[in-house]
C-alpha cells in the first residue's frame, strides 16, 4: 500500500497530513517521514487527520512515539481534525492525556 501524506514546513514547524488511515500497512512509510521531520529539526508537529478514517494499535503507538521524541526535543505533537470516532477511540485511549487532539 502506497502511503500518500502532504507536508508542509517552516524551520521548526510542521503540518502533515496523511492520506490514508493510519493503519498497519502504512505505518512504516509514515513513520520514516516523522523521523524525518524530527530529524532535520521540526519540534512543533501538527497532524491533520481530515483525510483518516481510521487508526489501529500500530498507528497509536506510531503517535505515542513521535509524541515521545519530540518531548524529548523539547518539542510537541498535535491532532487536529479527527473524524468523530477517532476523536472518542483517542479519548477512550486516554491519549489526549498526552498530546492535544481536536475533532472536527
Amino acid at each position: 500500500m502506497t502511503n500518500h501524506v502532504s507536508t508542509v514546513q517552516d524551520e521548526s514547524q510542521a503540518l502533515i497530513r496523511p492520506e490514508t488511515d493510519i493503519v498497519a500497512a502504512s505505518v512504516a512509510g509514515l513513520r520514516s517521514r516523522l523521523r524525518g521531520l524530527i530529524g532535520a529539526g521540526v519540534r512543533d508537529l501538527v497532524m491533520d487527520l481530515s483525510a483518516v478514517q481510521m487508526v489501529d494499535s500500530a498507528g497509536l503507538g506510531l503517535l505515542i512515539s513521535a509524541h515521545n521524541s519530540l518531548r524529548k526535543a523539547g518539542g510537541h505533537l498535535s491532532v487536529v481534525h479527527a473524524s468523530p470516532d477517532v476523536y472518542e477511540l483517542f479519548r477512550t485511549m486516554r491519549i489526549h492525556q498526552h498530546f492535544s487532539v481536536s475533532a472536527d
